[in-house]
């Protein structure tokens, strides 16, 4: 039985899949940081797609043609340890954090989209006015400002609501200024 598990598997192969898992670790990181940043919540139909068959697509790229169930568990040790690694880098330099992360970017303010925020992250207005539905916002109306956060979640800050008693307590401060010019 431990045969079937180990086929095709030898421990010289451990370097070349560490190799080849840190190449393919690099490529798709830079890859996808300049694919833009949508979110899973926010993937269209043709990302998800693609985010599917990329695994496919790097898996013999990764760990050779060893099919076995060692060679698969050393390949998603080396990918879970170069992720860790990556990330304790960068948590300890903040300008690696921003070159590999990004930095956010303001959609809308004052509750009016920038055009070349949006255009320049490929989010069309339909995309935007849908996110914000799923966060409960009935769109660019409700908010006042939003930004994209580098990992692709929307940050949205909601306009002030006004409740009766603001727009009476206003209506009362106009009628004192009103009152003063007269």
């Amino acid at each position: 039985m431990l045969g079937d598990l180990t086929e095709g598997f030898t421990w010289i192969d451990v370097g070349d899949k560490a190799i080849r898992t840190l190449a393919v670790y690099g490529a798709l990181l830079l890859l996808l940081r300049l694919a833009g940043r949508r979110q899973i919540g926010q993937l269209s139909t043709f990302d998800f797609v693609v985010t599917l068959l990329l695994s496919n697509v790097v898996q013999n790229a990764s760990i050779g043609p060893d099919n076995s169930l060692i060679g698969g568990l050393v390949g998603a040790g080396i990918l879970i340890a170069v992720n860790f690694a990556v990330a304790y880098f960068v948590w300890h330099n903040p300008r690696m954090e921003r070159d590999l992360r990004g930095t956010s970017r303001t959609l809308v303010r004052d509750g009016h989209p920038n055009e070349d925020a949006l255009r320049r992250e490929l989010i069309t207005r339909s995309e935007l006015n849908a996110a914000l539905r799923r966060q409960g916002y009935r769109g660019l109306d409700a908010v006042e400002e939003v930004v994209l956060e580098p990992e692709g979640t929307l940050d949205v800050v909601p306009r002030e609501q006004m409740t009766i008693e603001d727009v009476v307590r206003r209506l009362d401060e106009i009628e004192v200024l009103l009152r003063r010019r007269i």
